[in-house]
């Protein structure tokens, strides 16, 4: 008699916090069309967390695949991996003493900090206080609430103009558990406004265009990942007759929506949702951009983990009719990135760079006509995964605030 194994991965929860003792990361190295076969099968078996790619309809020969195992399947899953003889290793020996490794020793501030990963509740106190700091270069605008009625402020840097400027909209967060994300979106409002009149590339940025910024897109998955679950990817939206909870927002977008590396199954962690635009987050910001289309000059969105800078098209192989020019300005944002501390990055378009991936924010932004759409993959390649310590905050954003720049100079140099 087959025993049936209970989906979804056992974690010992301690109240309302999920705990992670025992659990694994694993790199799978799959050579052959088997070992991709073992792997599929292995998650029908049990639910595993693909870490990277981000489901097992991604799956191919030579691509990398990272996973999260239960203690409770660590048995089965060595006795597969030996019959099978795969080439494996262990990236995360333990994902509790990990999560807990994260953050910096010491005690925890009690105020926002641009070297922590901070909590919702100081993000929003943080949004408040900075947006009244300098009223002639930031404001603040809600675009709309979130499922849970949190509400999604969206910050417009710029120095202050009778006319409309040409724009860039920048986003963070649209995973919930991608800390290192939001963290960004945070560090480039601080040295927008503190470098603007003594950095000549930021100041003549702020100047001629405006970069609307939403610090996190996420806000329900995010403030969840603190609290209860801090592997958790996805949005909060609930529907009835489902017992899952949420869509994957960077597969709800109207873009080649639920084909190639979406899911329809509502339990998966790459559910494309009921509809395009299903996820009301996401439907406030494509609103947004839609509204503000005629001004909007590049479209930049920014996730973890992998060092990858990529561009459209990610649901389909076919290559962008900007192509060339999108790679040009890719490779050169990824060389300025590595002037700093060497960190390497690849660059390319989504489906071909990493897998394909239907319904993603940024070639929604192309197709509406967003010729300079970016999506950056943050440090690490899997040493850390999504679990990046505070220590690397500061070079992580640094580098990155150098390939952004990169792409803002150009796009501002190509607008007429």
């Amino acid at each position: 008699m087959k025993v049936l194994l209970l989906l979804g991965l056992v974690a010992v929860a301690l109240g309302d916090i999920t705990r992670f003792e025992g659990e694994k990361v694993f790199r799978l190295k799959p050579v052959l069309d088997e070992h991709v076969t073992v792997i599929k099968d292995l998650a029908k078996s049990i639910e595993v967390d693909f870490w990277r790619p981000e489901s097992p309809e991604l799956l191919t020969i030579d691509i990398d695949v990272d996973i999260r195992v239960s203690a409770i399947y660590l048995d089965m899953l060595y006795t597969i991996l030996q019959q099978s003889d795969m080439e494996h290793e262990v990236l995360i020996e333990d994902l509790q003493t990990a999560v807990e490794a994260q953050a910096d020793s010491g005690p925890t501030p009690r105020t926002h900090s641009y070297t922590k990963y901070n909590s919702w509740d100081k993000i929003q106190s943080w949004i408040a206080s900075v947006s009244s700091s300098n009223p002639n270069l930031i404001s603040r605008q809600v675009i709309g609430n979130t499922y849970e009625g949190r509400p999604m402020n969206v910050l417009k840097l710029g120095k202050k103009s009778s006319s409309t400027k040409p724009a860039i909209f920048l986003d963070c967060g649209i995973h919930a558990r991608e800390w290192i994300s939001t963290a960004f979106c945070q560090w480039f409002v601080k040295e927008a406004l503190s470098t603007y009149g003594s950095d000549s590339q930021m100041t003549s940025l702020l100047d001629q265009m405006d970069v609307f910024v939403l610090p996190v897109f996420n806000i329900d998955g995010y403030d969840y990942t603190h609290k209860s679950n801090r592997m958790w990817r996805k949005t909060r939206s609930r529907r009835s007759g489902s017992s899952c909870i949420g869509a994957d927002p960077n597969r709800n977008f109207d873009a080649g929506w639920c084909s190639l590396g979406a899911s329809s199954n509502p339990c998966s962690d790459t559910f494309c949702g009921y509809t395009p635009e299903s996820e009301i987050e996401v439907k406030n910001v494509a609103e947004f951009i839609r509204r503000n289309k005629s001004i909007m000059k590049a479209y930049i969105t920014i996730h973890s983990y992998s060092q990858l800078l990529l561009f459209p098209y990610s649901y389909t192989y076919e290559l962008a009719a900007d192509h060339s020019e999108l790679l040009k300005v890719a490779e050169g944002a990824s060389a300025a990135l590595r002037s700093l501390y060497g960190t390497r990055y690849t660059s390319g378009p989504g489906a071909a760079t990493i897998y394909p991936a239907a319904g993603g924010s940024d070639d929604w932004a192309y197709d509406l006509g967003v010729k300079y759409s970016y999506t950056f993959e943050l440090r690490d390649t899997g040493r850390y995964g999504f679990l990046l310590p505070e220590s690397q905050i500061k070079p992580t954003c640094e580098e990155t605030m150098l390939a952004v720049k990169y792409i803002a100079a150009y796009v501002q140099k190509n607008l007429y």
